[in-house]
């Protein structure tokens, strides 16, 4: 993939069921302890907010297979909205395509349906040992609000768990 490629259009759709199978290939690799079919079942299920994003299917040239393809997962994420908040469960960026700045156009994306769903905040949970991270958070405004002791897990075997930093941002809302 080409930087060019990384600012392509996206498009946000619907996580449905039949795109599990995509999504699950980009977490099992991405994640210590990634999510389960379970776990992302359930949260359609519950009604949370998942979006799959793909680029958007008139980016020109497509050929089936390449990173422009509508029908290749980029990355996705899964939101739950609380009467006042926005929490993010989950923003995972394929691999593949990571430092091509996807995270920072979903993240603002998120924002904006924050703002448009009249919701001033958003708050989420990241491990301390993702650096990456917590770097990008940081430079689109999050700041640490507390944190959940044991929150992850890392080692099912040995129990050994690892905190979870909680991280918040103001939602600037329309009057």
């Amino acid at each position: 993939m080409n930087a060019s490629e990384g600012r392509a259009e996206l498009s946000f759709m619907p996580m449905q069921v039949a795109d599990l199978d995509a999504v699950l290939a980009i977490e099992s690799i991405s994640h210590l302890h990634p999510w389960t079919r379970g776990n992302f079942s359930d949260s359609l299920s519950a009604g949370h907010w998942a979006y799959c994003i793909r680029p958007q299917a008139d980016q020109g040239a497509l050929q089936p297979g390449s990173y422009l393809d509508p029908q290749v997962l980029w990355a996705y994420c899964i939101l739950f909205p609380a009467v006042d908040e926005l929490h993010l469960l989950n923003i995972t960026v394929s691999p593949k395509l990571r430092q091509f700045g996807l995270g920072s156009r979903m993240m603002a994306a998120i924002e904006g349906v924050a703002a448009q769903q009249q919701m001033p905040r958003i708050i989420l949970e990241v491990r301390p040992s993702n650096t990456p991270a917590i770097a990008l958070y940081q430079k689109l405004g999050y700041e640490q609000i507390g944190l959940r002791k044991n929150y992850y897990p890392v080692n099912p075997q040995s129990g050994i768990r690892e905190d979870a930093i909680v991280m918040a941002k103001s939602i600037k809302l329309e009057a």
